[in-house]
């Protein structure tokens, strides 16, 4: 089925009538547009995608959406209590409403914890069960298991850290703060306001962190969380997923500007590939795979591939590489996890390809690096990373991660991501500016449009949940806002008054 051909029907009229607005606007939506008539600028970019797609079939997910929801409850609650030490009714009630909406959890059964096996088990009304175990300490944190199941398809692999004692180490390799006095060009009575602001409200802030110069200048966390605290951080992943594919490009495995090597693409007169691992990082494979986020999303049209690279219990890769093209890579912009999915699919090549160790990675050749202790990335039950959004680490370990960003990918004289990296990912995206959105870069968000009160050129990972660690180049800063995923709304107005008082408080270069 077309899903094209499907809604011509259901758009025509409303292509009817904008389509004098259509024609004479410009390729490039301007700021005044997007904030004056939002309604006419999805229109436009509906019809521009509309009149750039290929004739292609698509299939949606199989399965029972329910059951999808559910097994993504049950992971959520799972990663909640294991990873976070979160109360799993607090938990049902607050984590993690992305992959498992609030309202869909009130079709099935409580979540059952069993704190012998370390799993969770969530009952359907059809009797059908989705369970998710934890795999283990310093492993690959939750997964649920395929119906049936009781054991993942992989050997799960603990991870060392090879990093000294952080209580006697010095920041930013150990947790040990500087005692001299503060930068004297900083107003600290502000900053401290816009630490406490950020938890202002009912916005469930678990921790903030701000960093100038990379020194920790403010800091503070909720109830019952700990700098240690590995906290729900969602698609800062695909920030994270970036990362990992950097350095594997500073080492020399891959290109930016290079075709993809993607197996399944391999085939003649497969016009997959010619899609380019910059086009993959800008969200701009072309790839038909369906998010709630699409200016055009159909619920009508099944499952979303989306969720179900989380939910699915499936192979995720092979699911995202078998997908058709919707349309020409590097011509339209569109935040699917298709894509990151696809970069650790990429990362995982690269690394086997080479004769090392895919679970093992992260940790050596990045987190050891730059004195990353609590992220968890946790995988399908096949091993495949799904940092697109599942991922845990702390208010400090998301800062860490930021300041490698905002020193241009060098720790303590090390390059780790290789030079013009930062520039690539902190550079709006062509096909999202020919869409008119100018917010997206490289697995980076952009403050292109003025959203935020912070300068246009700031650049940020972003999570469900109102989770953001955001670079502040013109400022020396970072500043890094977990919290639970109810309170996203509050806690995004909080974050902006805590910006604010930032930019007062911290000057410009």
């Amino acid at each position: 089925m077309n899903p094209k051909k499907n809604l011509i029907s259901l758009r025509i009229l409303a292509f009817l009538t904008l389509i004098i607005v259509v024609i004479s606007c410009q390729p490039n939506t301007t700021q005044e547009e997007v904030k004056d008539n939002p309604a006419a600028v999805k229109a436009k970019m509906i019809a521009r995608g509309d009149s750039l797609e290929l004739d292609t079939p698509y299939e949606a997910p199989p399965g029972d959406p329910l059951e999808h929801h559910t097994s993504g409850y049950a992971k959520v609650v799972c990663s909640a209590v294991f990873i976070t030490g979160l109360d799993a009714e607090f938990a049902a009630a607050h984590v993690g409403g992305f992959s498992s909406p609030f309202e869909e959890r009130t079709k099935v059964g409580k979540p059952v914890v069993d704190f012998e096996k370390k799993s969770v088990s969530i009952t359907l009304p059809s009797g059908v069960t989705r369970t998710a175990i934890y795999l283990g300490d310093q492993s690959q944190g939750c997964v649920t298991l395929p119906v049936g199941m009781e054991q993942v398809f992989y050997e799960p692999k603990k991870i060392t850290r090879n990093l000294p004692d952080a209580n006697t180490t010095p920041w930013p390799m150990g947790d040990v703060l500087p005692d001299d006095p503060m930068p004297a060009e900083l107003d600290m009575d502000k900053v401290q306001q816009a630490v406490d602001v950020a938890f202002e409200g009912d916005g469930k802030t678990a921790a903030f962190v701000v960093t100038y110069k990379g020194r920790v200048i403010g800091e503070r966390y909720g109830e019952g969380i700990t700098k240690d605290t590995p906290l729900e951080s969602w698609s800062m992943g695909k920030s994270l997923t970036a990362t990992m594919l950097g350095v594997l490009i500073n080492q020399g495995v891959y290109t930016l500007n290079q075709p993809a090597p993607i197996p399944e693409w391999q085939n003649e007169g497969d016009g997959r590939a010619s899609i380019r691992i910059s086009d993959i990082l800008h969200m701009s494979s072309g790839l038909r795979f369906r998010a709630p986020q699409d200016p055009d999303f159909d619920p009508s049209l099944g499952y979303p591939d989306h969720l179900y690279v989380y939910t699915g219990s499936i192979n995720s890769f092979q699911w995202a590489a078998t997908r058709p093209q919707q349309w020409l890579p590097n011509t339209v912009g569109r935040y699917r996890n298709s894509d990151p999915v696809l970069t650790n699919y990429l990362v995982r090549l690269g690394v086997e390809g080479r004769g090392g160790d895919y679970h093992e990675f992260p940790q050596r050749e990045l987190f050891d690096k730059i004195g990353v202790r609590t992220m968890i990335m946790e995988a399908d039950p096949y091993g495949n990373f799904l940092t697109q959004g599942y991922e845990f680490a702390s208010g400090r370990d998301w800062s860490r991660l930021g300041n490698l960003y905002l020193q241009d990918g060098v720790w303590n004289g090390e390059r780790i991501l290789p030079e013009g990296y930062v520039d690539f990912v902190s550079t709006l995206a062509q096909p999202w500016l020919d869409d008119g959105r100018p917010i997206y870069g490289g697995f980076f968000w952009i403050n292109g449009d003025g959203g935020r009160p912070i300068p246009k050129d700031a650049y940020m990972m972003l999570g469900a949940g109102g989770q953001s660690t955001t670079i502040i180049p013109s400022h020396d800063l970072v500043v890094v806002r977990l919290g639970h995923y109810s309170g996203a709304r509050e806690g995004g107005v909080a974050l902006d008054k805590a910006y604010t008082l930032l930019m007062e408080a911290v000057p410009s270069k």
